[in-house]
């Protein structure tokens, strides 16, 4: 077996028993009168909100690709989203350019993300247990001025120094792979900075992206019959949540995106379907959008394309 199927294995080996684990150690009495109460349009709806979700993520590409003075139709948006944006070289996008696209991608999704959260910890008071709000506002401010100041920093080229200090710790191939980064980097943060009003709609449109694939978990509450609830806690908490999934070791923050959904909102989904909330939470946005795009990898690429990706 070589180190593509190993690897896809071992990934569903662990999506797998994290979800079997969740799932037992929440189930109750109480699970199936809850779970048989459940409405079935609540899945159609989560899906829409995943489909629109994917649309505003295809629109912001096309923005961003057209910012690098590139160009890409819809159809390939679409295969280069289910692809995890690497299919960019697919759609024509030169390979360095598709790198730095990514990076604008993740760097306004969590600047959102750090922009709503004193909003979110402004009205939930009790989001961790154990953990003030105070220390939370506090570790949010930090680290949007530190996203500001790394810019700031990358911008005038003050970070240079520091890089190549870094570097300097690990081995050639490592160092190597880390300048590379950091120059992806400053070409991202020269990006944002180009066209200050297209980068506004895309900024937008990474946040409508975003709050389209976190609704899934309101759609699925309303499923069980859950009306009343809070729903403007609901989404901060989800924010909250998918804001550290950003910096989890995890693949696709698994384990940890399970875990701190039932920590969160245990006091919020009917008793005993938590833990088959949060799985099905996690299969809706991220596992079968994974699937959707190994296929579209496959049949463009071929299997020996995604063995090159491994062994360099």
């Amino acid at each position: 077996m070589n180190k593509f199927y190993k690897r896809f294995v071992l990934l569903i080996s662990l999506v797998l028993i994290i979800s079997g684990v969740v799932i037992y150690s929440t189930v109750d009495i109480n699970t199936l009168k809850n779970l048989g109460e459940f409405k079935w349009w609540s899945i159609a709806l989560a899906i829409f909100a995943v489909g629109l979700g994917l649309f505003f993520d295809g629109s912001r590409l096309m923005h961003l690709v057209k910012i690098s003075n590139e160009s890409i139709t819809l159809y390939e948006a679409v295969q280069v989203i289910f692809g995890n944006y690497f299919l960019a070289l697919h759609a024509g996008v030169p390979t360095g350019k598709a790198a730095v696209l990514v990076i604008v991608r993740t760097l306004l999704s969590i600047f959102f993300l750090a922009c709503c959260m004193p909003l979110i910890l402004l009205h939930d008071k009790g989001i961790v247990p154990g953990i003030s709000n105070e220390v939370l506002m506090a570790i949010t401010l930090a680290a949007f001025f530190g996203i500001l100041f790394i810019v700031w920093g990358a911008r005038r080229g003050f970070l240079d120094y520091f890089v190549i200090w870094l570097t300097r710790k690990f081995s050639n191939q490592k160092g190597r792979k880390i300048i590379a980064f950091y120059r992806d980097t400053k070409s991202a943060i020269s990006l944002l900075l180009k066209s200050p009003r297209a980068m506004l709609l895309v900024f937008f449109e990474s946040g409508l992206n975003l709050l389209c694939i976190y609704a899934i978990v309101p759609c699925l509450l309303l499923g069980l019959g859950v009306y009343d609830a809070d729903w403007y806690s609901v989404m901060g908490r989800m924010i909250f949540l998918n804001m550290l999934l950003y910096f989890m070791p995890t693949p696709g923050g698994s384990g940890v995106a399970e875990g701190g959904f039932v920590l969160l909102f245990s006091n919020t989904v009917p008793a005993g379907t938590v833990g088959i909330i949060a799985v099905c939470w996690r299969l809706i946005a991220e596992y079968i959008p994974f699937l959707i795009g190994l296929y579209y990898t496959l049949t463009v690429f071929g299997r020996d394309f995604l063995n090159r990706q491994l062994t360099e």
